[in-house]
């Protein structure tokens, strides 16, 4: 068996998520339904590198799979890309050592929001209009209140099975572009639900009703209940996934 990671990109609005969901579509299992017909309805499992709600897109997202015999893999994302939907592309493969985990071995995750503050019919699914005038220098500053290593239960989706809501995070800005504005965010890892949490709170003090200093009062209580209502999904997308053996080749 040879395993290969492989970096997908996708637009997740008519998806129920990355992740198989028994009653609903999912790119996970639209990926692998392909994989399967290429080897003769061989059930084939795809690991991805983490999971990403309904309607939430990526630039970048990576899985890893053991196939049964060797590709090139410039002919498995042809092979691959002849199956896939329109919105689900192949953007490259790589042949790795099969310990190394599509998940467990990614160092560094970039997601990022978009809004977009004229109306545009053309953004509708990919980015979330929202009309008021923002602050935007006061967001960037309770964004950086954000980095460093620290428990972010307080934007963390309810009930989950994870056991730490420590996260470290290296970079948290927002840029303002000509016809929209974007929240980036890097972590080493992310909460169920965290980064619209953020973006939402962010919001609010973009909007004067939250205080700069009030988002280390938020991260402190570890408490959902104290951060804002989380913006919708369309607006998200998994930018990046670094891996230091993709780099180095």
């Amino acid at each position: 068996m040879q395993r290969y990671f492989v970096q997908v990109a996708y637009r997740g609005t008519d998806y129920h998520g990355w992740q198989y969901q028994p009653n609903a579509p999912s790119v996970q299992e639209t990926i692998e339904r392909c994989f399967s017909k290429v080897f003769g309805n061989t059930p084939i499992t795809i690991f991805g590198c983490g999971r990403t709600d309904a309607g939430v897109h990526a630039k970048s997202y990576f899985f890893h799979v053991d196939l049964p015999q060797d590709w090139d893999e410039q002919h498995l994302c042809f092979k691959l890309n002849r199956m896939l939907p329109p919105d689900i592309s192949a953007l490259n493969a790589h042949k790795v050592s099969a310990e190394l985990h599509a998940r467990f071995h990614a160092t560094k995750r970039t997601y990022r929001y978009f809004v977009h503050q004229q109306k545009d019919p053309f953004q509708q699914d990919q980015s979330w209009y929202f009309q008021q005038d923002l602050d935007v220098d006061a967001m960037n500053a309770a964004a950086t209140r954000l980095l460093g290593t620290k428990d972010f239960g307080s934007f963390s989706k309810l009930h989950t099975t994870v056991k730490t809501n420590i996260c470290t995070v290296f970079h948290a800005q927002w840029v303002h572009t000509e016809d929209h504005l974007y929240f980036e965010i890097s972590a080493n890892r992310f909460l169920r639900n965290m980064v619209r949490a953020i973006v939402g709170t962010l919001i609010e003090v973009g909007l004067g009703k939250l205080k700069v200093e009030e988002i280390d009062e938020i991260i402190a209580a570890q408490n959902r209940s104290e951060a804002a209502v989380s913006v919708p999904a369309h607006g998200l997308f998994l930018w990046e996934i670094d891996y230091p053996f993709l780099t180095e080749k």
